[in-house]
């Protein structure tokens, strides 16, 4: 299933722009809304309860029949400049005893209350769509012997609604122009702050194999991007030194290879320029399966380390007795050593947990190194610390000999490094020993140093405790 594409992060944070101006703007519209709808009603409360006041002091006036009769003419003379305004007095008996327009009252609205207190506010439509707000109150007459009346007013809030359908409407349209002009707003502004991104994307696609050693520029880019631009170029300087390991490793690859074959090639040439013996045809096969023997142990050691370096060596996990080991090897490189008069020791004792034939190759390496750049009349010991720190054994190989200079240290593990390149045609290995024996230690959790002065080479092996 194909995985659908995200959103830009432009589109993305525009809209996010848009959408949060747009409810912010709808809150505070309806807030606005709110209030003006509530003042719209205090000043239709304000009208009604001083009509209210104006019918009930009107009724205090009344003392007979003739004086209820001239309240109608009264109170629309005095509610003269409201068209809007109605007006109903209903009797106990609930007979319509004064009316001002033809509004009709809901039955709600004229329901008797206490004297004195005046009914909430409520609005109703009409039958021809006008609606209305209105109260009434209980009212005494200025007959004491009459009961009190109902009087009910009511305001027409046409106008009103009018008013607030086109403030609904405005508002809508501002919102939407609003947020419109937020997203425009949030685009610039997104792309302006995209701007270091594009540079960084620009400078990253610059660089290349050949350029490796540029760099992103830290004080270029904003604060929030720096920790970016670092990690960038953090890596930019592992690729580096990877690439250019891995050019020095293809160079020296070339450089090991063509010697074996060159040779062959040569003596191949040569013992064919004219007719031979058997004997010289015999030494020059001799000869050839020298270097096949050197070209496979090469192979073989490169074919090592790619699986150590993708993870495809797997340990076995054994109990290893280092100084069964050490003797067993010593034993082997004696008749080297005793080729140029160097003594072989041995001290201490320990056990790692690892695999036998793996932890054997690695010292093996170190040692035959140690041995083969021992000067004549020298010595070479082996030393097993098993409370050399608190968890961890150590294992040193130390030979005398001319030092390695400092320059050299860092490189010593390096494949198809040599300290002395002019030995290198004389040198039995393949360059490979010591990268192989460092592989090997990481590959059990251990590390290996090295100390190099005063005439002394000391190689230390950290197997990890048990």
């Amino acid at each position: 299933m194909k995985l659908k594409k995200p959103l830009s992060l432009t589109f993305r944070l525009t809209l996010l722009f848009a959408c949060t101006s747009a409810a912010v703007l709808l809150v505070l519209g309806f807030f606005i809304s709110s209030l003006v709808q509530r003042h719209f009603e205090e000043l239709d409360m304000d009208m009604l309860t001083g009509k209210l006041e104006l019918a009930q002091h009107a009724l205090q006036k009344v003392r007979s029949r003739r004086d209820l009769d001239a309240l109608p003419q009264q109170l629309d003379a005095s509610l003269f400049g409201h068209p809007g305004l109605a007006l109903l007095i209903l009797g106990p008996d609930r007979k319509v005893l004064v009316t001002v327009s033809t509004v009709k009252f809901p039955q709600a609205l004229l329901e008797p209350v206490s004297s004195g207190s005046t009914k909430r506010p409520i609005s109703w439509t009409t039958g021809d769509g006008r609606e209305f707000r209105g109260t009434s109150a209980l009212v005494p007459t200025g007959v004491s012997a009459w009961l009190p009346v109902v009087v009910a007013v009511g305001t027409d809030m046409s106008l009103h609604m009018k008013f607030m359908a086109s403030f609904k409407k405005a508002l809508w349209l501002v919102v939407i122009l609003a947020s419109m002009l937020s997203g425009l707003l949030g685009w610039v502004v997104v792309r302006s702050a995209l701007a270091p991104v594009r540079t960084i994307k620009r400078r990253a696609a610059e660089i290349t194999a050949s350029h490796l050693d540029q760099r992103l520029a830290v004080e270029t880019v904003p604060v929030e991007l720096e920790d970016l631009v670092r990690t960038l170029n953090a890596m930019l300087a592992r690729l580096e030194e990877s690439f250019q390991r891995l050019s020095e490793f293809s160079a020296d690859l070339a450089h090991e290879l063509r010697t074996p074959v060159t040779n062959m090639r040569t003596q191949t040439q040569v013992i064919l320029s004219k007719p031979r013996t058997a004997e010289e045809y015999r030494e020059i096969l001799y000869s050839n399966e020298e270097e096949f023997e050197r070209l496979s142990r090469m192979i073989a050691d490169m074919l090592f380390l790619a699986k150590s370096d993708h993870g495809l060596v797997s340990p076995f996990k054994e109990e290893v007795d280092l100084a069964m080991e050490v003797r067993d090897l010593v034993s082997f490189f004696e008749a080297m050593a005793d080729s140029k008069n160097i003594r072989l020791s041995i001290e201490g004792e320990g056990h790692v947990l690892g695999d036998r034939m793996l932890v054997r190759r690695a010292i093996s390496n170190v040692l035959s190194n140690a041995i083969r750049h021992t000067s004549e009349y020298g010595k070479v010991s082996v030393l097993i610390d098993p409370a050399a720190t608190v968890d961890a054994l150590c294992l040193s190989i130390e030979n005398t000999g001319e030092p390695i200079p400092s320059v050299h240290i860092p490189r010593l593990f390096d494949r198809f490094y040599r300290v002395d390149a002019s030995r290198q045609e004389l040198s039995e290995g393949t360059g490979l020993g010591l990268a192989i024996a460092k592989s090997i230690i990481d590959l059990h959790g251990g590390e290996i140093r090295v100390q190099s002065g005063d005439g002394v080479t000391r190689f230390e092996i950290h197997f990890p405790c048990r």
